[in-house]
């Protein structure tokens, strides 16, 4: 098994990041996200916490070897659940492949919370695991193939986020400029 993690702050306060976070694609950085469809959405009336599930449909370019050895297409689907927490300002996001889940699976965890600052903390972590046990070179070239494409895809996540982030406040700015 293999992990995945990072941290860090978006310069912009909590209310404004999970806002964006339904804005987030499509965006120019994060292509391989073609769709995404909302299977169910609740808001439980005790606790004023927001449940949505989503699936993602992404087209990632595989190796070769991969295809011939595990078959498959380059059509992935991947199931994310979120729960917003507006009480105690917290953002909760897990994800898990469905495409190939039989050769291997990864589950992504995200949390955005507020920083003292009046910025948003990040924290994203990623297992990532081969599920190919009687071929161990190949679990493990597989387990660092799906490594390498969630470090990239994470890192265009970061740059497409704040990219969306920056555009979706710039324009309200503008917006309530104008109005002034």
């Amino acid at each position: 098994m293999h992990y995945f993690s990072q941290l860090f702050n978006y310069d912009h306060p909590w209310s404004h990041v999970v806002i964006g976070m339904w804005h987030k694609y499509p965006n120019p950085h994060c292509s391989h996200v073609l769709s995404i469809d909302v299977v169910d959405r609740f808001v439980d009336p005790n606790t004023g916490i927001i449940r949505t599930e989503r699936i993602l449909g992404c087209k990632q370019k595989a190796p070769t070897w991969i295809v011939k050895l595990f078959g498959g297409s380059e059509d992935a689907f991947v199931r994310e659940v979120s729960f917003i927490d507006p009480a105690t300002q917290t953002a909760t996001i897990t994800s898990v492949n469905l495409s190939l889940s039989q050769f291997a699976t990864c589950y992504e965890s995200i949390r955005y919370t507020p920083s003292p600052d009046g910025r948003t903390t990040f924290a994203q972590t990623a297992e990532i695991q081969a599920r190919v046990a009687l071929w161990r070179s190949a679990a493990d070239k597989l387990e660092n193939w799906l490594v390498q494409r969630f470090e990239q895809n994470a890192h265009l996540g970061k740059i497409g986020f704040t990219d969306v982030l920056r555009q979706l406040w710039e324009n309200r700015e503008q917006q309530t400029a104008k109005q002034s």
